[in-house]
């Protein structure tokens, strides 16, 4: 699977590849849910490569760290999604 940092840069700088509407689905902690957001909604945060920004509806910046991304929609087709996160061995798991 590609990683999420180099297919947001291809969407960025490749013009072919980047035409079109992309969503972002993210992990919200505080929701217990994967929220979605227009790619054209989110800000880069210079300082550090690893988030994004976003600014909700009530004026909040929400930072996304980027292995909090869960899907990425093209034009309504699913086109990337993280692979589930396995359990953490126990030690009964041996």
């Amino acid at each position: 699977m590609q990683p999420i940092h180099e297919l947001l840069a291809r969407i960025r700088w490749d013009a072919a590849f980047g035409k079109g509407e992309f969503v972002l689905g993210y992990w919200d902690r505080v929701a217990g849910a994967i929220r979605h957001v227009k790619l054209s909604d989110i800000g880069r945060d210079s300082d550090n490569p690893e988030l994004l920004t976003l600014i909700d509806a009530e004026g909040r910046v929400h930072d996304i760290p980027l292995h909090r991304i869960r899907e990425v929609w093209r034009d309504g087709r699913l086109i990337w999604r993280r692979a589930p996160e396995r359990a953490a061995p126990t030690a009964r798991d041996g």
